[in-house]
């Protein structure tokens, strides 16, 4: 009959697999309990290793305080960027700066903590929620990570981070006013619409407000249908929902043909003034050229309802396709031309800038901040996750 103290001895010991000072009177018996306590030892510490590891898993939600607050935001600063409106996704977390007059909208993937485009609000309120930013970041050991922001946020995020600065490609801003369909420029634009207009095709655009129920529900419809099963791609200028009436101000175009819809554009609002590319989907019935007909047809509409601009898609390495088949262009520059091509058979990146050189946009610089080149790779990396260009796990990490 061994004491409480002995019985105490034996079971701490036993989850170190170290045997107690008593003997039992079989072998089999001791070598039992034994083997029973190390296991549970073992347990215990696989548990408590892989529980203080884990990465922290937070809510994928935009909460719908903080959506409140971001709309507030949005609606008091005009000189928002094209971006600011994707904040409005649901799977972003947004930090504020400590006055609550900037925020950063973010998510995190594979420790790195990324931000998308500007920040929000108030821009002398930006270094606070810089600062903030960077303090969450790093008590969670993630890697600061600002994609595709301007070169005024840039400036600011450098000089207040010390972080280094890459510029990644440009953003093709489309001015409504100096756009026209006249003229050599845009000869191969005009004979595209010519050409399909020749099919019956019609096109449609409105306020996702003045569509009716019906309508929006077959758009919607007819926008999961079309996507199948294939990856969403797309974050930093994407809002991750269509036709919804959470986002009232979106303008849907649509095209048609003999009374079938067979391609739609959403834009969302930037500033008072302003559109932004979200989504561009298509059946695969439909002609070659209708998105070059309905982008035409938002750019009709915004020059009838005071839309000074309308942003296009994001050209990443822009400046590098544009030089590297020029006279004269470096050897360095037509290695990265020849590299940037190569892998454009997998990621559309010059097929996306000749077709957004189209319309005769001008082009803003967009850049991303990181902490150093040692990091680098980890945000590609990350990047490339969080736009959908390479597989990614089922839900973001937050």
């Amino acid at each position: 009959r061994p004491s409480i103290s002995q019985s105490i001895e034996i079971a701490i010991k036993g989850l170190f697999g170290i045997s107690g000072s008593l003997k039992f009177v079989t072998t089999s018996s001791q070598d039992r309990l034994e083997y029973f306590l190390g296991g549970i030892g073992l347990l215990v510490i696989l548990t408590s290793l892989a529980k203080f590891l884990r990465p922290i898993s937070r809510s994928t939600s935009l909460t719908q305080e903080n959506e409140l607050k971001v709309r507030e935001l949005l609606s008091q600063h005009n000189d928002n960027d094209s971006l600011s409106y994707f904040a409005l996704r649901q799977n972003k977390n947004v930090i504020w700066g400590k006055n609550l007059k900037a925020a950063i909208p973010y998510s995190v993937v594979n420790g790195v903590m990324i931000a998308t485009g500007d920040p929000l609000g108030d821009q002398e309120s930006w270094p606070s929620a810089i600062a903030e930013f960077v303090n969450e970041a790093n008590s969670h050991a993630w890697i600061p990570v600002v994609y595709g922001c301007s070169e005024t946020a840039g400036e600011i995020w450098v000089r207040e981070t010390n972080f280094e600065a890459l510029e990644i490609g440009d953003e093709a801003v489309v001015e409504v006013e100096h756009f026209s369909m006249e003229g050599a420029e845009v000869k191969n634009v005009r004979q595209t619409i010519n050409r399909i207009k020749r099919f019956n095709y019609e096109t449609q655009t409105a306020q996702v407000r003045d569509i009716d129920t019906e309508t929006r529900h077959a758009l919607a419809t007819l926008a999961q249908h079309w996507r199948g099963s294939s990856q969403e791609r797309g974050f930093s200028m994407a809002l991750g929902r269509f036709c919804d009436l959470r986002d009232p101000d979106c303008i849907i175009t649509w095209a048609s043909a003999d009374g079938k819809i067979l391609a739609m554009l959403q834009f969302v609002p930037w500033n008072l003034n302003g559109l932004s590319l979200d989504l561009m989907r298509r059946s695969t019935e439909a002609e070659t050229g209708v998105n070059e007909l309905m982008i035409c047809a938002t750019l009709d509409y915004a020059k009838k309802n005071k839309i000074d601009y309308v942003s296009l898609n994001f050209a990443s390495f822009r400046s590098v396709f544009e030089r590297g088949k020029k006279l004269g262009a470096g050897p360095i520059t037509r290695i990265n031309h020849s590299f940037l091509v190569f892998l454009s058979r997998f990621f559309q990146m010059e097929s996306l800038y000749r077709f957004n050189a189209k319309f005769k946009p001008k082009w803003e610089p967009r850049f991303v901040i990181f902490p150093g080149i040692s990091s680098l790779v980890r945000v590609g990396f990350a990047i490339l996750r969080i736009e959908s260009l390479i597989p990614q796990t089922p839900k973001f990490r937050k």
